[in-house]
Parts: C-alpha cells; sequence; structure tokens
C-alpha cells in the first residue's frame, strides 16, 4: 500500500474545471444535476470578426485542433506520449468544463456508491442532443502525495473508469471520449500539493463534433 492510499481511504477526485466565462464552479457530491452540467459543457457562442481573415484563421485552427483530436481517439490512455498530454491540456485550457466532486474505493478505481448520482447526472448531460456526438476530454488528476508512476497509472484508471461507466450506461460513443491521465504534473492547488481539491477527473467539451455526426 502506498502512502498515498494510506493516508486517503476513499478517494475523493473532483472533475475539475471552471466555467469558460466565469472565475469557476465547483459542484458537490449529490447536488449536481444533469442541467447544471449541461449548462456549463454548453459551447460558447462564436466571436463576430471584423476581419475577413478571421474566420479564414479561426477555421484553420479548429481543424488543426479536430485532426490532432482523431489521433487519439480510440487510443489506450497510457498509450499517449508526454507531448501528446501536453497537447490535449492546451486544447482544453479555453473549452467548456466544469467541476464535480467523485468518490473512489479505497486503493481502486472503484466509483464509490455516494458518487453514482454525480456520474449519473455526468451522463444524462453529456446524452442531451445539445452535447451529444461532440468529443469530451476525460483527464484524470492525483494529489502530489505518493510516487510519479503510482500516480499517473491511478489517475488513468480512474479516467478510464468514467469513460467506460458512461459508455456501457449511456449509449455514448466511445471515439467521442477522449481519456489523459496527468498524475500529479498539473496539480489545482500547488501551495498545497495533498489538499484533496487536487484528486480530481477533469471533463472538458473540445467542441469538436465527429466525422459521422
Amino acid at each position: 500500500m502506498t502512502h498515498f492510499d494510506k493516508f486517503f481511504g476513499l478517494k475523493a477526485i473532483t472533475l475539475t474545471a471552471a466555467l469558460s466565462l466565469s472565475a469557476g464552479l465547483a459542484l458537490a457530491g449529490d447536488n449536481v444535476t444533469s442541467g447544471q452540467i449541461l449548462d456549463a459543457l454548453k459551447p460558447k457562442a462564436p466571436v463576430t470578426r471584423g476581419l475577413s481573415a478571421g474566420p479564414a484563421v479561426d477555421t484553420a485552427a479548429q481543424a488543426k485542433e479536430a485532426t490532432f483530436l482523431n489521433t487519439v481517439r480510440n487510443r489506450s490512455t497510457r498509450s499517449l506520449s508526454t507531448g501528446e498530454r501536453e497537447q490535449i491540456a492546451e486544447l482544453a485550457a479555453s473549452k467548456p468544463k466544469i467541476d464535480l466532486e467523485i468518490q473512489f474505493d479505497y486503493n481502486s478505481a472503484q466509483i464509490s456508491k455516494t458518487s453514482m448520482g454525480s456520474v449519473q447526472a455526468l451522463g444524462k448531460a453529456l446524452s442531451d442532443p445539445s452535447l451529444k456526438g461532440s468529443t469530451f476530454v476525460v483527464a484524470g488528476h492525483t494529489d502530489a502525495v505518493g510516487g510519479e508512476s503510482f500516480n499517473q497509472d491511478l489517475s488513468e484508471r480512474r479516467a478510464d473508469t468514467i469513460k467506460k461507466y458512461l459508455v456501457q450506461n449511456y449509449g455514448l460513443n466511445g471515439t467521442d471520449l477522449v481519456t489523459v491521465g496527468y498524475g500529479k504534473t498539473k496539480l489545482k492547488d500547488t501551495a498545497n500539493g495533498a489538499d484533496p481539491i487536487n484528486r480530481r477527473v477533469q471533463v472538458v467539451n473540445m467542441e469538436t463534433k465527429t466525422a459521422s455526426k
């Protein structure tokens, strides 16, 4: 058993993120609704450009993003290179996101019963016609306690668990869910690496539709 699990028997993970147009929103446990998640993950309204070159630049950037995302679809989480993980993080930085609290069983990637309501609300939201078919990144993070290798593996397994549940229970297309693990490399609270707020899974709407949609 690692130092990480010795001190944190029941893993709390937070589906991080802030609303892209606000200071941030954290929704605790079973109080979250699918409507709240849906509102947070809806794509931002496009910005009108005054110069004719603007839309062309945006279109090119979007095409580049879509091309990259296509290279990581259907990839196993642990097969992603460090460079690919960093590129996903860079692209996700400006996209719609939301914070949820998800707990996992002790020394496990199994979702705890107390957190099933939140995961089910997430499944309902991602199944909504306004979001269904979009590409979502499910990124796992841990706190700073414990070894790098252990935390990297744990973050990947927990991201995989969320994806598997969403695919099996809500019929989501696995190619629309890109999973990635960051271990303890991207702490939310860098001043307090052991803070539970760092143990999270980030779900991001990449605002890219699959070609078949």
